[in-house]
Protein backbone atom coordinates (compact mmCIF):
# COMPACT_ATOMS: atom_id res chain seq x y z
CA UNK A 1 0.00 0.00 0.00
CA UNK A 2 2.85 2.39 1.09
CA UNK A 3 4.66 1.37 -1.88
CA UNK A 4 1.72 2.35 -4.12
CA UNK A 5 0.69 5.70 -2.64
CA UNK A 6 4.63 6.47 -3.31
CA UNK A 7 4.05 5.71 -6.58
CA UNK A 8 0.71 7.69 -7.28
CA UNK A 9 2.49 10.20 -5.61
CA UNK A 10 4.95 10.38 -8.59
CA UNK A 11 2.57 9.96 -11.22
CA UNK A 12 0.83 13.23 -9.66
CA UNK A 13 3.98 15.04 -9.38
CA UNK A 14 4.89 14.47 -12.94
CA UNK A 15 1.63 15.17 -14.24
CA UNK A 16 1.52 18.85 -12.92
CA UNK A 17 5.13 19.49 -13.52
CA UNK A 18 4.37 18.42 -17.49
CA UNK A 19 0.78 20.82 -17.35
CA UNK A 20 2.90 23.32 -16.04
CA UNK A 21 5.45 22.76 -18.99
CA UNK A 22 2.70 22.75 -21.23
CA UNK A 23 1.02 25.73 -19.77
CA UNK A 24 4.28 27.92 -20.01
CA UNK A 25 4.76 26.63 -23.50
CA UNK A 26 1.39 28.34 -24.56
CA UNK A 27 1.69 31.40 -22.43
CA UNK A 28 5.30 31.84 -24.11
CA UNK A 29 4.52 30.17 -27.26
CA UNK A 30 6.40 33.38 -29.07
CA UNK A 31 9.47 33.56 -27.06
CA UNK A 32 10.24 29.72 -27.44
CA UNK A 33 9.35 30.25 -31.57
CA UNK A 34 11.79 33.25 -31.54
CA UNK A 35 14.30 31.21 -29.46
CA UNK A 36 14.12 28.58 -31.59
CA UNK A 37 14.73 30.74 -34.88
CA UNK A 38 17.88 32.15 -33.39
CA UNK A 39 18.71 28.81 -32.45
CA UNK A 40 19.03 27.95 -35.81
CA UNK A 41 20.45 30.62 -37.61
CA UNK A 42 23.66 30.98 -35.11
CA UNK A 43 23.40 26.86 -36.61
CA UNK A 44 23.25 28.10 -40.41
CA UNK A 45 25.61 30.78 -39.47
CA UNK A 46 28.35 28.59 -37.59
CA UNK A 47 28.22 25.88 -40.90
CA UNK A 48 28.61 28.31 -43.21
CA UNK A 49 31.36 30.13 -41.28
CA UNK A 50 33.28 26.32 -41.34
CA UNK A 51 32.35 25.69 -44.76
CA UNK A 52 33.75 29.30 -45.59
CA UNK A 53 37.20 28.66 -43.64
CA UNK A 54 37.51 25.23 -44.87
CA UNK A 55 36.74 26.83 -48.55
CA UNK A 56 39.36 29.02 -47.72
CA UNK A 57 42.00 26.47 -45.79
CA UNK A 58 42.11 24.41 -49.16
CA UNK A 59 42.42 27.69 -51.65
CA UNK A 60 45.82 28.20 -49.19
CA UNK A 61 46.90 24.61 -48.99
CA UNK A 62 47.01 24.96 -53.00
CA UNK A 63 49.51 28.24 -52.73
CA UNK A 64 51.45 26.68 -49.90
CA UNK A 65 51.91 23.59 -51.96
CA UNK A 66 53.38 25.94 -54.96
CA UNK A 67 55.50 28.28 -52.41
CA UNK A 68 56.77 24.51 -50.87
CA UNK A 69 58.18 23.65 -54.68
CA UNK A 70 59.69 26.83 -55.05
CA UNK A 71 61.22 26.38 -51.28
CA UNK A 72 62.88 22.75 -52.19
CA UNK A 73 63.60 23.93 -55.74
CA UNK A 74 67.63 23.11 -56.59
CA UNK A 75 70.57 25.76 -56.38
CA UNK A 76 72.24 25.23 -59.61
CA UNK A 77 75.80 24.92 -59.80
CA UNK A 78 78.34 27.87 -59.80
CA UNK A 79 78.25 29.00 -63.46
CA UNK A 80 75.20 26.73 -64.31
CA UNK A 81 72.50 28.99 -66.13
CA UNK A 82 68.56 28.44 -65.35
CA UNK A 83 66.80 26.53 -67.66
CA UNK A 84 62.90 26.72 -68.15
CA UNK A 85 62.57 23.55 -67.48
CA UNK A 86 63.30 23.25 -64.15
CA UNK A 87 62.61 25.73 -61.32
CA UNK A 88 66.08 26.80 -59.93
CA UNK A 89 67.72 29.23 -57.90
CA UNK A 90 71.77 30.53 -58.07
CA UNK A 91 71.75 30.50 -54.37
CA UNK A 92 70.32 29.45 -51.11
CA UNK A 93 69.63 33.24 -50.26
CA UNK A 94 67.87 33.52 -53.81
CA UNK A 95 65.28 30.62 -52.96
CA UNK A 96 65.01 31.69 -49.22
CA UNK A 97 64.02 35.63 -50.17
CA UNK A 98 61.77 34.37 -52.94
CA UNK A 99 59.87 31.88 -51.42
CA UNK A 100 59.66 34.16 -48.09
CA UNK A 101 57.53 36.27 -50.23
CA UNK A 102 55.15 33.70 -50.96
CA UNK A 103 54.47 32.51 -47.41
CA UNK A 104 54.67 36.08 -46.39
CA UNK A 105 51.66 36.55 -49.02
CA UNK A 106 49.67 33.41 -47.79
CA UNK A 107 50.38 33.59 -43.97
CA UNK A 108 48.46 37.58 -44.41
CA UNK A 109 45.63 36.06 -47.04
CA UNK A 110 44.63 33.36 -44.88
CA UNK A 111 45.86 33.89 -41.31
CA UNK A 112 42.60 32.56 -39.43
CA UNK A 113 43.25 28.80 -41.64
CA UNK A 114 45.45 26.41 -40.46
CA UNK A 115 47.88 26.63 -43.32
CA UNK A 116 48.04 29.95 -43.21
CA UNK A 117 49.50 29.16 -39.57
CA UNK A 118 51.88 27.03 -41.55
CA UNK A 119 52.98 29.16 -44.33
CA UNK A 120 53.65 31.92 -41.25
CA UNK A 121 55.82 29.48 -39.43
CA UNK A 122 57.63 28.95 -42.97
CA UNK A 123 57.90 32.59 -43.38
CA UNK A 124 59.91 32.49 -39.90
CA UNK A 125 62.40 29.57 -41.11
CA UNK A 126 62.89 31.50 -44.18
CA UNK A 127 63.68 34.56 -42.67
CA UNK A 128 66.39 32.82 -40.75
CA UNK A 129 67.69 31.38 -43.69
CA UNK A 130 67.99 35.06 -44.93
CA UNK A 131 69.96 36.05 -41.68
CA UNK A 132 66.89 37.87 -40.12
CA UNK A 133 66.81 36.29 -36.73
CA UNK A 134 64.47 38.99 -35.47
CA UNK A 135 62.18 39.22 -38.53
CA UNK A 136 62.03 35.11 -37.82
CA UNK A 137 61.62 34.67 -34.11
CA UNK A 138 58.79 37.27 -34.38
CA UNK A 139 57.01 35.21 -36.93
CA UNK A 140 57.77 31.99 -34.78
CA UNK A 141 56.60 33.03 -31.63
CA UNK A 142 53.36 33.98 -33.15
CA UNK A 143 52.67 30.51 -34.39
CA UNK A 144 54.20 28.84 -31.37
CA UNK A 145 51.16 31.00 -29.25
CA UNK A 146 48.40 30.00 -31.44
CA UNK A 147 45.80 27.31 -30.38
CA UNK A 148 46.80 24.98 -32.93
CA UNK A 149 49.18 22.58 -31.15
CA UNK A 150 50.49 20.64 -34.07
CA UNK A 151 52.00 23.84 -35.62
CA UNK A 152 52.58 25.48 -32.66
CA UNK A 153 55.54 22.75 -31.55
CA UNK A 154 57.00 23.38 -35.34
CA UNK A 155 57.43 27.08 -34.08
CA UNK A 156 58.41 26.10 -31.10
CA UNK A 157 61.40 23.36 -31.91
CA UNK A 158 62.36 26.46 -34.49
CA UNK A 159 63.03 28.86 -31.72
CA UNK A 160 64.73 26.30 -30.09
CA UNK A 161 67.17 25.99 -32.94
CA UNK A 162 67.31 30.04 -33.05
CA UNK A 163 68.10 30.05 -29.50
CA UNK A 164 70.76 27.20 -29.58
CA UNK A 165 72.92 28.55 -32.65
CA UNK A 166 72.83 32.05 -31.19
CA UNK A 167 74.21 30.87 -27.69
CA UNK A 168 71.02 30.60 -25.52
CA UNK A 169 71.38 27.84 -24.36
CA UNK A 170 68.84 27.85 -21.36
CA UNK A 171 66.15 29.27 -23.47
CA UNK A 172 66.42 26.46 -25.96
CA UNK A 173 66.79 23.80 -23.08
CA UNK A 174 63.39 24.86 -21.61
CA UNK A 175 61.39 24.42 -24.88
CA UNK A 176 63.10 21.48 -25.68
CA UNK A 177 62.10 20.34 -22.04
CA UNK A 178 58.44 21.66 -22.36
CA UNK A 179 58.18 19.97 -25.78
CA UNK A 180 59.20 16.40 -24.39
CA UNK A 181 56.45 17.17 -21.59
CA UNK A 182 53.86 17.97 -24.12
CA UNK A 183 55.01 15.76 -27.32
CA UNK A 184 52.53 16.29 -30.50
CA UNK A 185 52.42 14.62 -33.63
CA UNK A 186 54.48 16.72 -35.44
CA UNK A 187 56.93 17.09 -32.59
CA UNK A 188 57.11 13.95 -30.59
CA UNK A 189 58.94 13.10 -27.54
CA UNK A 190 62.25 11.65 -29.09
CA UNK A 191 62.49 14.12 -31.46
CA UNK A 192 62.69 16.69 -28.63
CA UNK A 193 64.71 14.28 -26.50
CA UNK A 194 67.67 13.97 -29.25
CA UNK A 195 67.56 17.83 -29.80
CA UNK A 196 68.09 18.15 -26.00
CA UNK A 197 70.85 15.53 -26.08
CA UNK A 198 72.45 17.18 -29.15
CA UNK A 199 72.86 20.47 -27.22
CA UNK A 200 74.03 19.22 -24.32
CA UNK A 201 76.55 17.86 -25.89
CA UNK A 202 77.27 20.85 -27.85
CA UNK A 203 77.12 22.46 -24.23
CA UNK A 204 79.52 20.54 -22.86
CA UNK A 205 77.17 18.53 -20.86
CA UNK A 206 77.65 14.93 -21.79
CA UNK A 207 76.58 13.36 -17.78
CA UNK A 208 72.44 15.19 -19.29
CA UNK A 209 73.17 13.81 -22.87
CA UNK A 210 73.66 10.51 -21.61
CA UNK A 211 70.89 10.27 -19.56
CA UNK A 212 68.28 11.09 -22.33
CA UNK A 213 69.95 8.25 -24.61
CA UNK A 214 69.71 6.02 -21.80
CA UNK A 215 65.80 7.23 -21.42
CA UNK A 216 65.59 6.48 -25.30
CA UNK A 217 67.39 3.45 -25.74
CA UNK A 218 65.25 2.16 -22.24
CA UNK A 219 61.94 2.97 -24.03
CA UNK A 220 62.62 1.46 -27.59
CA UNK A 221 65.93 -1.22 -26.36
CA UNK A 222 64.90 -3.13 -30.39
CA UNK A 223 63.77 -0.16 -31.67
CA UNK A 224 65.36 2.00 -34.21
CA UNK A 225 65.20 5.04 -31.55
CA UNK A 226 66.74 2.45 -29.33
CA UNK A 227 69.58 1.37 -32.17
CA UNK A 228 70.32 5.97 -32.42
CA UNK A 229 70.29 6.05 -28.71
CA UNK A 230 72.85 3.34 -28.21
CA UNK A 231 75.34 4.35 -30.78
CA UNK A 232 75.29 7.84 -29.30
CA UNK A 233 76.26 6.62 -26.04
CA UNK A 234 79.06 4.75 -27.31
CA UNK A 235 80.46 7.76 -28.63
CA UNK A 236 80.12 9.31 -25.31
CA UNK A 237 82.23 6.64 -23.78
CA UNK A 238 85.45 8.13 -22.56
CA UNK A 239 88.19 6.26 -24.62
CA UNK A 240 89.90 2.86 -23.11
CA UNK A 241 93.46 4.01 -21.59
Amino acid sequence: MRSYTRHQLKQNAFAESTAETISWAVEHRSKIVAAAIVVAIVAAAALGIWAFVNYRNQQANNELSSALQKYSAPIRAAGEPATPEMLSYGSAAERAKAANADFTRIADKYSFTRNGRIARYFEGITLHDLGDNAGAEKQLQDVAGSRDKEVASLAKLALASIDQDAGKMQPAIEIYKSLIDNPTTSVGKTTAQFELATLYEANHQPLEARKLYEQMQKADPTGQVGQMAAQKLQALRPPQP
